[in-house]
């Protein structure tokens, strides 16, 4: 297939403007599309996600991947709006990938798609498994190394946090040194039955493919195995070894085996599955 046309987009977020790349196949012909959400401290363009979407379009789907508004970065993948950043929460995040499930359908980011999937890594694998019951329209989810729950954070480092009014996070990838305020943890305690992802996980009825490697060194496999233990329709692809990324770094250097079995195995599952 020809090299597919990309197209940026502006939408209004939660926290600020949503930054959106559209990549899709150059015939204006109906498609299904696929949203492709990154987790903590990611954005659209980090390492696997610009390759991946690259061949969901090549595949025939329309591939809209973002910048969450609480991602605080950039188009060129700079931290331009810390303070974004530190303000992210669950409820934000579930409203953000609303909105851009909601630009799509009514044709805000071009032709309306026939049916539409979601792909959602880390965090953002437990975002999608906490929105998709929300969405009827999405026919397909797929996650990546999802989180299990939305509690990541020791007592003693919570309470640490309030007291200081912030908690210091480290960017491996620039040195930088980014505040999150409280906010999450308050959005956390107002909503905790809305937030339990397991539950939600248990209330998804559209096909899901559910991928997650045995020496992830961020998210434990265990969340992965408690998520398709509630979740038994789900289809599993439980890797020996990939870490989180399945051996993408960012920049991304060369093809890596298990990244691209994992690429291999979504775009096999949404083509299934968004006919």
């Amino acid at each position: 297939m020809a090299t597919p046309i990309l197209e940026k987009h502006r939408l209004a977020g939660a926290l600020g403007d949503l930054l959106v790349d559209v990549r899709a196949p150059r015939d204006a012909s109906p498609r299904p599309a696929v949203v492709v959400l990154h987790g903590f401290k990611g954005f659209k363009d980090w390492g696997m996600f610009p390759p991946f979407s690259e061949r969901l379009a090549r595949a025939g789907f329309t591939a809209v991947s973002y910048n969450s508004s609480g991602s605080g970065v950039d188009d060129e993948g700079r931290f331009s709006w810390p303070e974004r950043f530190g303000r992210f929460t669950f409820s934000g995040e579930i409203a953000d990938l609303s909105s851009v499930v909601s630009a799509l359908t009514g044709g805000a980011l071009g032709p309306a798609p026939t049916t539409i999937g979601v792909l959602g890594h880390s965090r953002g694998g437990g975002v999608s498994i906490l929105t998709i019951p929300e969405l009827p329209v999405v026919r397909a989810l797929a996650t990546w190394s999802a989180i299990g729950t939305v509690d990541r954070w020791p007592e003693t480092t919570r309470r640490t946090w309030r007291e200081r009014g912030f908690l210091d996070v480290t960017n491996q990838r620039t040195g930088e040194v980014l505040p999150v305020y409280p906010d999450v943890l308050d959005d956390i305690e107002a909503h905790r039955a809305r937030y339990d992802i397991v539950t939600s996980a248990a209330r998804i009825t559209v096909p899901w493919l559910l991928v997650h490697a045995e020496d992830d060194e961020t998210i434990p496999i265990a969340e992965g195995k408690a998520l398709a233990a509630a979740a038994p329709r789900a289809q599993s692809l439980l890797l020996e070894r990939g870490g989180h990324t399945y051996g993408a770094t960012h920049p991304l250097i060369g093809r890596p085996a298990s990244m691209e079995r994992v690429f291999d195995a979504t775009i096999a599952h949404f083509s299934r599955s968004l006919e």
